[in-house]
């Protein structure tokens, strides 16, 4: 992490690189869907191309935590779950009946 005492959540601009279904042939793209899809792509092409000028060799990788300056106050009871947890308990409950 940084010495910054502020976090955000940086995307690494990885991909997946599996399989694509082909494409539906009755599909047909406007000109003005495939001008949205191509601003929209240069745009992010532009925001990782930002991101990986800002940040040095090895915090290209790394994972970055928000964490507000002045915590919400009605939040001070808020106890954060483990959500694998919570879908194997459903899962279990709902064997169970």
């Amino acid at each position: 992490m940084t010495s910054s005492p502020v976090f955000r959540v940086i995307y690494n601009g990885k991909r997946n690189s599996g399989p694509r279904s082909p494409p539906n042939s009755s599909e047909i793209f406007t000109p003005a869907q495939e001008e949205n899809v191509r601003f929209i792509y240069e745009a992010w092409q532009g925001v990782e191309r930002d991101l990986r000028s800002q940040m040095s060799g090895s915090e290209q990788d790394l994972v970055e935590e928000y964490v507000e300056k002045v915590p919400n106050p009605s939040l001070k009871t808020f106890k954060p779950i483990d959500l694998s947890d919570l879908k194997r308990q459903n899962t279990q409950d709902a064997k169970k009946s």
